[in-house]
This record gives C-alpha cells, structure tokens and sequence, in this order.
C-alpha cells in the first residue's frame, strides 16, 4: 500500500477552488455528524443509487425516493460531497490536498472545477454501469479525486511524490515519480475492480469502478489538453527537501 505525503511541485496560484472542495466536503461530513441515527435517510435521499437512476429500483426497494431522471441525475453531484465515516474522508481530502493544487495551477480555476466535477460524474456513471441493479446507496469523493489524479500523472509525470510505503508491518518512506505511484494505485484499483465482478452483487463495499472511470476521465481530458497546447503550466518549481 502506498499513501502521500506531498509532493515536490509548488503550485504558481492559490488553489482557491481545491481548498473550497476541502472545506465544502468537510462541512457536509460536519453536518452528517450531526443528524445522529437519522443520517441513514439523508443517505438513501442523497447518494447515488445505480438502479435509481435507470429507473430500475425493485419494488422491496422501501425507503428509496425516486426523484425522476433530473433529480437522479442530481444525486451525482450531492453525493460527491457526503462520506461514509472519518477514514473516509480524511483519506479522501489528504488526496486532494497533495494533488489537486497543481492540477488547478495547470487548468485555471474554472477548468479545474469542471474536470472535478465531470470526472466524479462519469465515475458514477462508470459504477452504474458496472452495477446497473444495485440499490446500495453511493457516496464520497473519490471518483473526482481519481479524475484529479489521472490529469496529474499526464502533467507532472516526473514528479516526485514523498510516500509511505506499507510492507505488512514494516513502514517506510520513499520519493517515487508520479508515474510510478499514481500507476500503482490505477493498477490496484483495476485489479480490485476485477475481482469485485465475482462477488455477490448488492453488497457494500468500495466503488472500484468508480475510481477507475474517473481516472480514465483524467487522463483523456488532460491529454486532450495537452495536445491542444491549453495548459496553464509554468516551468515546474520544485521544492527541496533537506535530509538531516
């Protein structure tokens, strides 16, 4: 397992709109923390639902509003923004905090918005897709982060990510390239994703193709802007770390 510490870009703005999904994320968890046993129907009006949203919710589905198609549609939006418990979130926003304020210096404000919020998007859709029938309420942030995090690998492949590495119960830190540790994590997920098409449908668990769809999501767009030569990226600054 691998998780980040920072890596050895500085960012050429202030990532505005990064810290304003942190904190909009944060808040809602705040909320959620507050409603106590009730937040269980904040959860089944609010998250995603694959069979909600194709209309297929099963009649035993009780306790599952059906909004229509507009307001299904809605739910991948609001769902970006509620977590499962504190694990979740925390690992969630520390992602976004390391990776996310270079992706915004890259694509400006605005586009960084966009690719955030169209890349949670097409997540939901790709889980939907892999679970068309599930009933099991969806929520968190993670698909947008994989988008966040497949347009960094395209911008800063060469970037070196301060990581901790877990080897059973042995622990340690290593500066690995983007390359390596964000493909790392896209084989995980793909290879999680794999086996969860064996288990029994309708159970919780992780959204594996959610992740995999919103970092497929990252790589084209970022690609695709790339190639039309409409980054907002400056020469690199690279931090330096000072071993004592």
């Amino acid at each position: 397992m691998l998780f980040p510490i920072r890596d050895s870009i500085a960012p050429r703005i202030t990532p505005v709109v990064n810290m304003g999904l942190i904190a909009a994320c944060c808040l809602a968890f705040v909320y959620q923390l507050t409603l106590g046993s009730e937040v269980e129907r904040l959860l089944f009006a609010a998250a995603f639902i694959p069979a909600r949203l194709f209309g297929s919710l099963p009649e035993a589905a009780t306790g599952i509003p059906d909004y229509g198609l507009a307001g299904n549609v809605a739910t991948i939006l609001l769902s970006m923004f509620l977590h499962g418990g504190w694990l979740h979130i925390i690992g969630n926003m520390w992602f976004l905090y390391v990776f996310g304020d270079n992706v915004e210096s890259a694509l400006g404000h605005l586009r960084y918005l966009l690719l955030y919020i169209g890349g949670g998007a097409a997540a939901a859709l790709a889980h939907a897709l892999a679970e068309p029938s599930s009933t099991v309420p969806t929520v968190g942030a993670s698909g947008a982060i994989a988008a966040v995090l497949g347009a960094y690998l395209v911008m800063y492949p060469a970037s070196r990510i301060h990581t901790l590495v877990f080897l059973g119960l042995f622990i340690t830190v290593a500066e690995l390239p983007a390359v390596v540790m964000l493909g790392f994590w896209f084989v995980l997920q793909f290879l999680q994703g794999a086996l969860s098409l064996a288990a029994e449908p309708g159970l919780g668990g992780v959204a594996w193709f959610a992740h995999i769809g919103g970092f497929v999501t990252g790589v084209a767009v970022a690609w695709w802007i790339r190639a039309r030569g409409r980054l907002r990226q400056p020469a690199p600054r690279y931090q330096v770390w000072y071993r004592h």
